[in-house]
């Protein structure tokens, strides 16, 4: 019996989920999300979620042809970004 109908798409995927598809621990994820490097996130309730068009979108900011392919954008690291101020 085929269950494909039985069970909803998922459209958005937990941190240990989204980290498992980008291929990232589930630490640097929230890293991303602390310092606003990372892809777009959803907070529902006390939980944090990912749109999976999100993650793509994010990594493919990194996507390039060759080494000297500039690229349409970039995957920034988990770290603050120079002109951020800490509170």
């Amino acid at each position: 019996m085929d269950d494909a109908g039985r069970f909803p798409v998922r459209r958005y995927l937990t941190t240990p989920d989204a980290a498992l598809r980008l291929g990232l621990s589930p630490r640097t994820l929230e890293k991303h999300r602390v310092f606003g490097t990372g892809p777009v996130f959803h907070k529902l309730g006390g939980r944090v979620v990912y749109a999976i068009e999100a993650l793509e979108a994010w990594a493919a900011l990194g996507q390039r042809h060759s080494t000297s392919d500039p690229g349409k954008g970039t995957c920034r690291p988990a770290r603050r970004t120079a002109g951020a101020v800490r509170r």
